[in-house]
């Protein structure tokens, strides 16, 4: 993690194994060194930027225990779930790692050949939410659905080309039950074997011209739709 507010959640939320802090960095944010609770090795500005994946590195970078853990692990009791499976791009991947949080989801999955939830910019794109929701890890995206199921949930694909609405289904009150959301790489969606056993495919639908929308927005429009589902059926009144 790098950054202060990057290595301020790691250190609220996480397992901090080393410090790396320039003279300026530790001047500025003291309370940090203070408060990590692990070796702190003062390095150069040169050496920083070498550390750092940012063009302006800001001086300060944390070594943290590795995150994931088994898809069963990961979603056990959880009501609210995004799975990418075949997601290339880190940038998307940890924006949506950073929606999910936002939307109150516990866990994100990567299944099948997902870019590395440890990936730098991932993690950079999450904001420190990688450290708020269980992030599961699965080589094969059938098992990962299969883990779903068997925690409770049901397992909807988000795809442009199915055929049911978004908006029907929430009209319908399809979005109540605990839910895993099932996304894929905006390039090649999802492989149609991997739809056939969701237990719906979704289309967002498009009231513009656009074409499409991104990975990340097309999972902020679904979470938040589940999301809202969940608080109504609790009693938790509208999402302010």
């Amino acid at each position: 993690m790098e950054g202060a507010q990057a290595v301020r959640e790691a250190i609220t939320c996480a397992t901090v194994l080393e410090l790396f802090v320039t003279e300026r960095a530790a001047q500025r944010h003291p309370e940090l060194l203070e408060a990590c609770g692990a070796p702190v090795s003062l390095v150069t500005e040169r050496a920083a930027a070498g550390l750092s994946e940012t063009v302006a590195p800001q001086g300060i970078v944390a070594v943290c225990a590795a995150l994931g853990r088994s898809v069963a692990e990961a979603v056990r009791g959880t009501r609210l779930v995004a799975v990418l499976a075949g997601v290339s791009d880190p940038g998307n991947a940890g924006t949506v790692i950073r929606v999910a949080d936002a939307a109150g989801a516990g866990a994100v999955v990567f299944a099948g050949e997902t870019v590395d939830p440890h990936n730098g910019k991932c993690v950079r794109a999450s904001t420190g939410s990688i450290f708020h929701v269980a992030l599961g890890v699965a080589p094969d995206p059938h098992r990962a659905v299969t883990a779903c199921h068997q925690a409770g949930l049901q397992v909807l694909a988000a795809d442009a080309g199915a055929g049911r609405n978004l908006d029907d289904l929430v009209d319908a009150g399809g979005l109540a039950a605990p839910t895993a959301w099932l996304f894929g790489s905006e390039a090649h969606g999802l492989d149609p074997d991997l739809l056939a056993v969701a237990d719906h495919a979704v289309a967002i639908p498009l009231y513009g011209r656009a074409e499409s929308l991104n990975l990340a927005t097309a999972a902020a429009i679904c979470l938040y739709a589940s999301a809202r589902a969940h608080r109504r059926r609790s009693g938790a009144g509208p999402i302010t």
